[in-house]
């Protein structure tokens, strides 16, 4: 056997494991998000059951890994040579794909991303064989591929992301009208047989969708098939019994219900997903031992239609690569983040804009509203409305984005839906479904609010357009990576790996870049009373200045040197700052809330000191922006005279700014007096720098675009230190007025 297939084989290794990692973080928002969204228990308890569901599905999973062989071509027609660079670029391509989509935080479908990425390697390697054959034409494709599984993929997809917003929507508003969010005292009566349905339902799923495989061909299996109506039933009563006596022992069987439903659905990912991930890998691994076993490694691969189960030590390994990663994987929370935000109920600073179609989607909504005001009478509007009035609970104690009901109808109708559509035959996506019923359940549970909603409808439709670019995107970098290697044959298989590694490398250095970037970034939202929050105010804000300060500085001598590297560097880390100090006006609430047996004066201090330091780092952008922009336009410097005006008032800036910073370091605030001084003075020499350069306009002297420059310096300079001479008077009265504690 050449070497060349052993190399590949390492490859499929490396990227069996890659896809495994990739796969996990893209999924784990299945089946975590639930129990993330509404807090129904520790971070460590969630990821522990979770871990124990992976456990279960990956021992109880079928390994036939019938999609790789068969799904989408005909094995018996291709030799060994190009089942090896079919599925090298199906994993090649797959990786790359779903690695972008991971570091975007944007959940896809790793069953869609398999299917058309085999689709296209197919057609890629199918194509290089008819065009090598004289005797072959186009017109002969179709016998090499299956088609069949694609399209219903397709049609599965436009079917069910319809359908379940639709039965999420219904399900959650006729859950919250009997409920209510106050549903304690209904609860007591009827808690017990609304969970024992949902543990019904979900446990059904696992069943279903989870357990299918190993549990196939069982007498028990066909007598839940003969006997669905009775099964479901007698699983809803014992259901319902036990919790309800857990509901006696004073245990929230609410909670039990969301973790059971974690747990079986991370076992039924691990059982019946496994496939999306190390199905080619392991599908080449059989292929590699057919052809050594005969010693042709021209031999046509019809004994991949054999089903063969896989290694139990390989599927072992492949659990405990996914628990790794459900534990340690800052991507998984990134992605689970996207749809709890858009899921909940909390105003904040929103991940998408707002599009033109979402704005009109809101005004229609509005005119129906209208509408359904006129035909439902009031005191039934008042009756219903009263069933969706929140519980007026303090930003600080209530940290969930919704409630422990509406992740329980989450996870039954996804748990519902998934079996149904599985007990049909249709191929459905796990991620769509999921995500689909989260926001339709949001949508019916008045999540969206006047003041949300166009962010929240452009999410959720940049998600699902990005599903379906999904397999697109598979397709065409599969068919393209495909048809290198069939044509390039060493050189190419060496160049891609290398350059697929490559990417991975620096998508995960990007994230733990940005994710060291990131932290402190809830300092002012943190825990504790009056006198935590003025620590944590006086730090942040002494981070903040120290760093304005730096930046400032080096901007200063970077635009003198025309150093685009230092200023593009400048430019990110002024806009984190700037992005930073945003999030705190809208993390505010949370803080005022804490602030509410202070003086209304500590309050409005507050928020001065948020609003000047988010101000301050504006003016920071705004010069750091455009001085990169002419350097990278490659205009003219600054003349020498506008170099040492510059620099004077870099110099002067600098030292007004270390008073600042001594006086917030120390809380000593006795200087004032000084720095209003130091600030006069640098408004009076910013103003003569400035008359100056007019005078240099009058005599023509300079380029246009560089005395445009000078001048927005100056005058952002201007508003910059304006601004933090308002911080340090507010963080003063602030510190003065809030008693410590």
């Amino acid at each position: 056997m050449e070497i060349i297939y052993t190399v590949v084989l390492v490859i499929l290794a490396i990227t069996a494991i890659s896809g495994l990692f990739v796969g996990v973080t893209n999924d784990a928002v299945n089946f975590l998000n639930s129990a993330l969204g509404s807090k129904a228990a520790p971070l460590r308890i969630i990821l522990l059951v979770a871990s124990l569901g992976i456990v279960v599905g990956t021992l109880t999973a079928s390994g036939m890994m019938e999609v790789a062989r068969t799904g989408m071509f005909n094995p018996e027609l291709f030799n060994f040579h190009e089942v090896m660079m079919l599925y090298l670029a199906v994993m090649l391509g797959n990786i790359i794909l779903l690695d972008v989509y991971n570091s975007l935080g944007l959940p896809t479908s790793t069953t869609v991303s398999l299917i058309f990425a085999l689709l296209g390697a197919a057609i890629a390697v199918s194509i290089v064989k008819i065009s090598a054959d004289p005797a072959e034409t186009i017109a002969q494709l179709g016998r090499y591929i299956n088609t069949a599984r694609a399209s219903g993929i397709i049609l599965s997809i436009l079917a069910s992301v319809v359908v379940a917003l639709l039965v999420g929507s219904v399900v959650m508003w006729v859950s919250r009208l009997v409920f209510s969010f106050r549903y304690a005292k209904v609860f007591r009566w009827f808690g017990s047989v609304w969970c024992g349905g949902a543990v019904a339902t979900i446990l059904y799923y696992v069943l279903i969708k989870g357990l299918k495989a190993p549990l196939a061909g069982t007498e028990f299996l066909a007598f839940v098939n003969s006997h669905t109506g009775l099964f479901f039933c007698s699983m809803w009563v014992g259901a319902a019994i036990i919790l309800l006596g857990l509901q006696m022992l004073r245990i929230n069987i609410l909670k039990v219900t969301i973790l059971i439903g974690t747990f079986s659905l991370a076992l039924a990912f691990a059982g019946n997903d496994l496939v999306n991930f190390i199905g080619v890998p392991i599908a080449g691994l059989d292929s590699y031992n057919m052809a050594v076993a005969s010693g042709d490694s021209g031999m046509m691969m019809g004994g991949l239609r054999d089903q063969v189960p896989a290694n139990f030590l390989l599927m072992v390994g492949a659990g405990f690569i996914m628990i790794t990663t459900l534990w340690f994987s800052k991507k998984a929370m990134n992605v689970t983040e996207t749809e709890i935000k858009l899921s909940s109920a909390k105003e904040g600073d929103e991940k998408f804009q707002s599009t033109m179609f979402s704005r009109a989607v809101v005004r229609a909504a509005v005119a129906m509203n209208i509408g359904y005001k006129w035909i439902v009478p009031a005191r039934g509007q008042e009756w219903i409305n009263s069933r969706f009035e929140q519980l007026d609970i303090p930003a600080a104690k209530n940290s969930a984005h919704y409630d422990l009901i509406r992740a329980t109808v989450n996870l039954i109708v996804s748990s519902l839906l998934i079996a149904f559509g599985t007990g049909l035959g249709l191929p459905l996506s796990t991620t769509y479904v999921t995500f689909m019923v989260a926001m339709g359940s949001s949508l019916a549970d008045r999540a969206w609010g006047r003041e949300t909603a166009v962010y929240r409808i452009s999410g959720v439709v940049t998600v699902v357009m990005g599903w379906f670019v999904t397999g697109l995107g598979a397709f065409v970098i599969a068919f393209a990576i495909a048809l290198a290697l069939m044509y390039g044959g060493t050189v190419a298989i060496i160049v891609i790996s290398a350059l697929a590694l490559f990417l991975l490398i620096r998508s995960n250095l990007k994230a733990k870049r940005k994710n060291l970037d990131d932290d402190g970034s809830e300092a002012f939202t943190g825990g504790g009373g009056e006198g935590a929050i003025i620590t944590q105010s006086t730090d942040e804000v002494r981070e903040v200045m120290d760093r304005v300060t730096g930046i400032y500085n080096r901007t200063m001598v970077a635009v003198m040197k025309e150093n685009r590297k230092a200023l593009r560097e400048l430019v990110r880390e002024s806009n984190e700052l700037f992005y930073r100090s945003r999030e705190r006006k809208y993390a505010m609430m949370p803080v005022l809330d804490k602030l509410k047996g202070a003086d209304i004066e500590t309050v409005h201090y507050y928020v001065q000191v948020v609003d000047y330091l988010s101000e301050v780092t504006k003016s920071l952008v705004h010069i750091t922006r455009p001085a990169f922009d002419h350097i990278d336009n490659n205009h003219k410097g600054f003349s020498k005279e506008q170099a040492q005006d510059l620099m004077r008032v870099n110099d002067n800036v600098k030292k007004l700014y270390d008073k600042i910073n001594s006086m917030l370091e120390t809380n000593d605030f006795r200087d004032m007096d000084k720095v209003m001084t130091g600030r006069d003075r640098l408004m009076e020499m910013i103003g003569d720098v400035i008359k100056s350069q007019l005078r240099r306009i009058q005599g023509e002297k300079g380029s246009t675009k560089t005395s445009v420059l000078f001048l927005n310096i100056l005058n952002e300079t201007k508003t910059m230190v304006l601004q933090s001479r308002n911080l340090l008077k507010s963080q003063k009265y602030f510190v003065d007025a809030t008693p410590r504690k």
